[in-house]
């Protein structure tokens, strides 16, 4: 099941560029084990009416997204993914990591 987020309600602006998202046993870049696709990693700054939250988000494309720093954005396909693992100690860790499919850039937006 794929758990999309509705952001009908949300703003996005790029708070880190987008980067090749590594492994960090072989330094390569990952790609999504479903299609093999290449993966990025970009931090957005996630904006609604209870206050802001900073999103570190995988996107799933061909192509590097071209976004700059306070660039407003819109994530495509936005999905939640609920995550749970244990540390070193045995301790549960647990969270949500988000994937994306594209981001689109907004263009004449007033700031």
């Amino acid at each position: 099941m794929r758990l999309f987020v509705d952001i009908s309600q949300v703003s996005f602006e790029v708070a880190v560029p987008a980067v090749a998202k590594l492994d960090p046993k072989s330094g390569k870049q990952k790609v999504d084990g479903r299609t093999g696709v290449p993966m990025w990693s970009v931090q957005l700054i996630s904006l609604d009416a209870a206050g802001a939250e900073v999103l570190n988000v995988t996107v799933v494309n061909e192509t590097k997204p071209a976004v700059a720093v306070k660039q407003p954005v819109v994530p495509v396909e936005l999905e939640a993914l609920p995550w749970m693992n244990k540390d070193r100690d045995g301790n549960a860790r647990h969270g949500v990591a988000f994937k994306a499919s594209d981001l689109k850039a907004l263009v004449g937006v007033d700031r």
